[in-house]
């Protein structure tokens, strides 16, 4: 069974090309149904990221900004960023374990892309 995490706060650790930790983002962590579908709906704008476990898709319908989607597969590598606008369905990525959401644009920043290692250090059941 994969990692499970609980509702609350931690950090996004992204890793640099070299594997050493080179940024750390604050992070809610939505591990329950309830945060998982409550997400960034309603919100203007979040501070660091959200991580959405278990979820392999999301929606941004009802949203208020356009988010960056950053796809994770089971061992927490990136399998694919993509940004959307309000009022979009994303495709469910087969091989996606977790889904890391922020403001768009803030994923080319802090350098997460495709092959990206990431760490999420917070709340684990």
């Amino acid at each position: 069974m994969g990692r499970r995490w609980r509702d609350g706060r931690g950090e996004l650790v992204v890793h640099g090309g070299d594997g050493e930790p080179s940024l750390r983002v604050p992070l809610e962590i939505a591990g329950s149904y309830r945060a998982r579908t409550k997400g960034l709906l309603g919100r203007d704008s979040i501070d660091g990221a959200i991580l959405l476990s278990p979820a392999n898709s999301v929606h941004t319908f009802r949203m208020r900004m356009p988010i960056d989607v950053a796809y994770l597969d089971r061992r927490l590598r990136v399998i694919a960023v993509r940004t959307m606008r309000p009022g979009m369905l994303g495709m469910p990525r087969l091989r996606a374990r977790h889904v890391v959401e922020a403001e768009a644009g803030a994923m080319g920043e802090w350098g997460v892309r495709d092959g990206t290692r990431v760490e999420v250090v917070g709340p684990v059941e």
